[in-house]
Order: structure tokens, then sequence, then C-alpha cells
């Protein structure tokens, strides 16, 4: 699905699953830096600062070899969400189509079955949501978390 807008009235940033370019997650990247720089996003989100490389943030400008601060720079500058992606393109690397493709499944699917699926586990308990159908990824838990329904069904 590509949305390549901010929420407007929404202190929460877009859905993990939500594309720019054909590239999960990096929108919600965009939307946190700018909800953050105007005192709206939640308590809690963590801000892609590098300081620890599991977090989704990181992945995602680590992928396209750019850094959290320079993206965050470029961010506060102005821009679409397309024009934002294709500075890191310029700056960082293009990634092919493949590489993508390996990228968005990896990130899509992070929490089952994997080696971070107590994390996740332990994430849904601590908000009440261990049993609540359709919760099997992070991007499944940041959803739900976010009052959004479930794209899957069990």
């Amino acid at each position: 699905m590509e949305d390549s807008s901010s929420p407007k009235n929404s202190a929460f940033p877009r859905s993990p699953y939500d594309t720019v370019g054909g590239i999960v997650f990096f929108g919600r990247v965009l939307d946190k830096i700018r909800l953050h720089a105007a005192g709206r996003l939640p308590d809690g989100y963590f801000l892609g600062d590098d300081s620890d490389p599991t977090w989704m943030d990181g992945r995602c400008t680590r992928f396209l070899h750019v850094t959290y601060k320079a993206l965050a720079e470029r961010v506060l500058a102005g821009g679409s969400d397309e024009e934002i992606l294709g500075w890191c393109f310029a700056n960082g690397r293009r990634p092919g189509a493949e590489e993508i493709l390996i990228f968005n499944a990896f990130l899509t699917k992070r929490g089952w079955r994997d080696t971070a699926s107590p994390e996740l586990e332990n994430l849904k308990r601590a908000e009440g949501l261990t049993g609540r159908p359709g919760i099997h990824t992070f991007f499944d838990f940041q959803d739900a978390d976010e009052g959004r329904s479930s794209r899957f069904a069990d």
C-alpha cells in the first residue's frame, strides 16, 4: 500500500506496512521525525539515533546507507516523502528491486517465529494485547497498539 502522506490530525506515525518508493517502514520513520519536531510524538517512541541497531529505524537508515541524523536534518528541511527518498538514493544508495523485496520481507515478518519472538510476546503482555488475534509481528503490534485494524485474518 503506497501512502506518502504524513498524519494530519494524529499523534501516531503511519502504519509500518505503508510504503514509500516500495520500501516499508520508511514513511513511518519520516512521520516520527516530523511528529517529534512538532512536539506531537507520544512518549516512548524510539527515534533512530543508532543507540540500538536492532530497532527498525536504524535498520531502515542503514539499508539506505544514510545516518539517522542526516535523514532527520533532510526531513526537517522540507519536501515530499518521495523527494526525501530520492535524497537518500543520491546520498546513500539505491537498493535494487530484489534487495527491497528481501528487506521488506525481513521487516514485515520480524517477531514471527524468529529470535525476536520473545521480545514481541513481552511487549504484547505489557500492553495488554496478549491473545488478541492478528498480532504475529512487530508491524502487527505497532498497528494494534496505535488503534489500527489487523491487516490479516488469523
